[in-house]
């Protein structure tokens, strides 16, 4: 008789059971979202997590689901997109909070859960997970008000416990900035930590095994992945040489010109419409997530960069698309310089947003630059250099000041710290008070 009942569809005895699998091969570890994730299903009836392949979405989402519908589950995949098609309410029966995992697979399912949070008004109903936008006007709902979005990415340093969280990110925005503090993360382990990457099932394992992870996702994403999330059939060769290109220039701002140059001197030809289809289906699997352009207000009239710079959502994509070791790093510190910045944009976008805030970055005409503005959505800013080694802290400290005193503080605030974020060891106030923090010691 139970295995009877456990075959039925939306069975507890099988959704329990799915919940327990999920959990024990993913030994979960708690993640900076978690607490954003409860947060909002306090406040409505339906949440997103999107998010890239691999990032953890099932497991954080599954952490607090009581019940569980996976829509790739290759046993009932079929059984579940022929209900979706003819009674998609069916599949939301369930105890709350429910998963609906992958449910772009079914795009109906969206509009199905906007009716029955309509139709229930309780908040905390469904959890949504996808490592995929769908494509335009496959819902009928945008979600306005019934479903919330978060925006989930690899683990950052301090969630796999490689920063030891001395310094609060959130605390230097409130002043507290009398910091003393060491990194325990050595030049060697920040090589090693950018090609592992921030995968969650990478984290802990062997060296060489947690090395391939990376590898076998982006694989996955040039053969697979890329053609999927929009059903057009892509040249996996012309796909790795632009992820290859956009590898070779993170962090930086080239033009699409030049990333189009970059991968026909391959003798690869490839139209201008199929880079940007390329590219947009790579976003949309939450591959590739560029860095908007910050516009302050200034004292005077100066020309500011309004390009993006390039990155990943984690920088262990570009080393893995490139097959670049942790050894190799140590032997090109200028592009190691790159793939740093990069490790630290992924870092300090995961700590902002869990502050409320957004990450930009600075470039006028006259070469000013800051690599990371951290801006809070009521209004508080900082401005951070990017500096893998000690040698150019001076130069970043006096550029850091030098912005601070461009911008126009009776139209903006001041800035609330200034920091050059290193790979160093020790974390600082200088007499000028710019901060000298290591990567190693920084949390939300």
């Amino acid at each position: 008789m139970r295995k009877q009942n456990a075959a039925k569809f939306g069975n507890k005895y099988y959704l329990c059971s799915v919940k327990k699998i999920i959990m024990a091969n993913t030994n979960y570890e708690s993640r900076i979202c978690d607490a954003e994730l409860q947060e909002v299903l306090s406040s409505t009836g339906a949440v997103l997590i999107e998010g890239a392949k691999w990032c953890g979405k099932t497991s954080t989402a599954a952490n607090i689901a009581k019940s569980i519908l996976l829509m790739q589950d290759i046993d009932k995949a079929k059984q579940y997109q022929q209900i979706a098609d003819t009674m998609p309410s069916l599949l939301l029966k369930g105890d709350t909070p429910r998963l609906l995992d992958e449910w772009q697979v079914s795009p109906v399912l969206w509009d199905a859960v906007r009716f029955e949070v309509d139709k229930r008004q309780e908040t905390g109903q469904f959890i949504l997970t996808g490592s995929a936008v769908p494509a335009d006007n496959v819902t009928a709902h945008t979600g306005t008000g019934r479903i919330a979005r978060i925006l989930m990415r690899t683990m950052s340093l301090y969630e796999s416990k490689e920063s030891n969280g001395t310094v609060s990110l959130m605390d230097l925005f409130n002043g507290i900035q009398d910091i003393e503090s060491v990194s325990d993360l050595s030049i060697e382990q920040i090589a090693f930590c950018i090609c592992r990457g921030g995968f969650p099932a990478s984290i802990g394992k062997p060296e060489r095994a947690a090395l391939r992870m990376p590898i076998d996702y982006i694989e996955a994403v040039i053969n697979t992945d890329v053609s999927r999330v929009d059903g057009v059939e892509k040249n996996p060769n012309k796909v790795r040489l632009l992820l290859r290109s956009l590898a070779r220039n993170i962090a930086t701002m080239a033009s699409f010109r030049t990333i189009l140059d970059d991968v026909e001197a391959t003798e690869e030809t490839i139209s201008d419409k199929t880079l940007s289809s390329y590219y947009n289906a790579l976003r949309r699997i939450f591959v590739v997530e560029p860095l908007p352009a910050w516009s302050p207000k200034l004292r005077s009239k100066t020309a500011i960069r309004t390009s993006p710079k390039h990155h990943f959502v984690d920088p262990a994509i570009a080393t893995s698309v490139r097959r670049i070791k942790p050894d190799a790093l140590l032997q090109d510190f200028e592009y190691f310089g790159f793939l740093f910045e990069a490790l630290c944009t992924r870092d300090i976008r995961i700590y902002t947003q869990h502050n409320d805030g957004d990450v930009f970055h600075y470039r006028d005409k006259s070469g000013l630059e800051a690599d990371l503005i951290v801006q809070l959505r009521d209004g508080r800013w900082g401005a951070i250099e990017v500096k893998l080694g000690n040698k150019q802290i001076e130069e970043a400290a006096a550029n850091l000041l030098k912005l601070k005193n461009k911008v126009n503080t009776e139209k903006m605030r001041e800035p609330s710290f200034l920091m050059v974020l290193t790979g160093g060891q020790f974390a600082f106030r200088r007499k000028d008070g710019v901060l000298i923090v290591p990567l190693g010691c920084l949390k939300p």
